[in-house]
């Protein structure tokens, strides 16, 4: 399965982690050693976990947030999907505990406001999601959402690649924003 299909995939699944459970609602794939916005696009200590087994947790910080993410494989590939946006379905009181008075929608949109709800932290770098505890995936929707693709958010390499996928209509996703310094397509094939 690639890395887009795996995304596509988490779209309307629930994971719980530490008393929350949320609807994915918005993810973004990277393929990793073929991706140049992908961590793992040059192997580092910090990417190390993204070259191993799928569906474990690669959690990093960015800007004072933590980021999750699902390797997705195969090993050596280190391709994953970024985690940007959710629902809470379960768990309100501490989702607003931990995110403050935002309005219900609001809790889990962008990457770090969701690892925020969810309680996820680099103690949970290299979490297997499907057996947990701390951290577990369920199973496919019965029904799987309407889904719309478009540009990553905030990269500046393959930029224009349309790898951020999410449940159309859904008010739980986060706006597009471009990186200021973002190649643009021609850039990136005049070389």
């Amino acid at each position: 399965m690639s890395v887009l299909e795996r995304a596509r995939s988490l779209l309307g699944r629930e994971l719980t982690a530490h008393g929350v459970t949320v609807r994915i609602t918005e993810v973004e794939a990277y393929g990793g050693v073929t991706d140049p916005a992908s961590h793992a696009f040059t192997r580092t200590p910090r990417s190390e976990i993204m070259y191993g087994p799928s569906w474990r947790l690669y959690v990093y910080r960015i800007h004072g947030h933590h980021c999750a993410n699902i390797v997705t494989g195969p090993t050596e590939q280190a391709a994953a999907v970024l985690l940007r946006a959710g629902e809470v379905v379960d768990g309100h009181d501490l989702a607003h505990e931990r995110r403050g008075q935002v309005r219900s929608d609001a809790l889990g949109r962008g990457p770090g406001n969701l690892a925020r709800v969810l309680g996820i932290t680099t103690a949970d770098l290299g979490t297997d999601v499907r057996v947990g505890p701390a951290v577990v995936l369920g199973p496919e929707p019965a029904n799987q959402p309407p889904v719309s693709a478009g540009p990553r958010v905030g990269v500046r390499r393959a930029a224009d690649r349309p790898w951020r996928l999410w449940v159309t209509g859904d008010p739980t996703v986060s706006a597009y924003r471009r990186h200021p310094r973002a190649e643009s397509s021609s850039e990136v094939s005049a070389g």
